[in-house]
């Protein structure tokens, strides 16, 4: 499968309400440096979600046209997908890739251990 035709498989993968970066799609296709190379794809996607891929800060990319960038929007938008100054929040939207399992064990959050007053005076007597 040629680089192209990953990353247009990949594309087609993203899930309604959740977007990918242009790195993470590159990553996922074995050129982790490649960020650009799937934007060259990109602009000649037709036929995938186009719209949920989105740069590595969340901001739809600058194109010649502004229309584009509108609709790109727009259709996110209409997915659910939060916008905050102009960025999408990565951290609540961005797909997983299809590794949710295999993330979600190391994303499981720390538990706070709460400060017990009675136990540091006993420790200082």
């Amino acid at each position: 499968m040629t680089f192209d035709a990953a990353v247009l498989a990949l594309v087609a993968r993203i899930p309604r309400g959740r977007v990918a970066t242009y790195g993470q799609l590159a990553a996922l296709a074995g050129k982790p440096r490649s960020a650009r190379a799937v934007g060259r794809v990109m602009s000649r996607a037709d036929g995938v979600p186009w719209h949920r891929v989105v740069n590595a800060q969340g901001a739809i990319s600058r194109r010649t046209r502004m229309t584009g960038m509108v609709t790109q929007r727009i259709r996110l938008e209409q997915e659910g997908i939060v916008f905050r100054r102009g960025r999408v929040v990565l951290r609540r939207f961005r797909w997983d890739g299809g590794a949710a399992g295999r993330r979600a064990a190391a994303r499981t959050p720390r538990r706070r251990r709460r400060f017990d007053a009675d136990a540091l005076i006993e420790l200082s007597s």
